[in-house]
């Protein structure tokens, strides 16, 4: 059985096993071999999009919970000197608006902010700034992870 990857080679038409990395590099992501971030999409930690830099833990994400949510995309890879999540509760319009500041993590480059989850329900909404206009919004779309009502009816 052929694998995703060696499928996206051979439609592109990179024939030699070893094209995983310029396929990754077409399309801007890295190899899973290369990734070093350990086992993605566990119960307890969750990247929203195939190297994205946007971590969600833990996950499915409940109602009134905190959540912590690590960042290593483009602002942390500019070398910024603070980060910022903002986030809000959605869908439509933002509720519950709120800039919150990011640690950074040592060497890793990673950055940590924990959120207390305030809404039953819908969205979790967030994008990401360095507090110099320079911000990251995921090409305009914005992250969101559902909130669940932890088995409330």
């Amino acid at each position: 059985m052929m694998g995703w990857m060696e499928r996206i080679r051979k439609s592109l038409g990179f024939s030699h096993p070893d094209a995983d990395t310029e396929v990754a590099d077409e399309f801007g992501v890295t190899p899973w071999a290369n990734r070093g971030q350990g086992a993605a999409g566990t119960a307890e930690d969750y990247q929203i999009g195939p190297d994205d830099g946007v971590r969600v833990a833990p996950m499915p994400v409940t109602s009134g919970a905190n959540v912590d949510i690590t960042y290593t995309g483009l602002l942390a890879r500019s070398g910024a000197d603070q980060l910022y999540v903002r986030c809000g509760e959605g869908p439509g319009p933002w509720q519950n608006l709120r800039d919150v500041a990011m640690e950074r993590s040592g060497a890793s480059g990673s950055w940590h902010a924990e959120l207390k989850v305030s809404q039953d329900g819908g969205t979790l909404e967030f994008c990401f700034h360095d507090g110099a206009d320079m911000w990251d919004n995921n090409r305009g779309r914005n992250w969101s992870v559902t909130v669940h009502g932890g088995g409330k009816h």
